[in-house]
């Protein structure tokens, strides 16, 4: 016998929701070099994917290009986790 589970608090489901509908769509893996030299795969949403190359697009650089760019950029202190 199973017992009820109680139903999570509203931002609970919504994260919930949103990692069930990340894990539905395709993986997009983007191949970029950060700052240092390291190589990196970033797998990104459907989402996350189609506004990075808008913004390469933009820039008319690669989106390999837009991360690394990305990656000087300094975290400000509010951002920081």
């Amino acid at each position: 016998m199973t017992l009820p589970t109680p139903a999570p608090a509203s931002d609970d489901a919504a994260f919930l929701s949103a990692v069930v509908k990340a894990a539905r769509q395709r993986v997009h893996h983007v191949r970029w070099t950060d700052r240092d030299g390291t190589a990196r795969v970033s797998a990104l949403t459907a989402a996350e994917f189609a506004r990075l190359e808008a913004l390469a697009r933009t820039a008319r650089q690669s989106p390999a290009d837009v991360l690394r760019a990305a990656a000087f950029v300094p975290v400000s202190r509010n951002e920081k986790t």
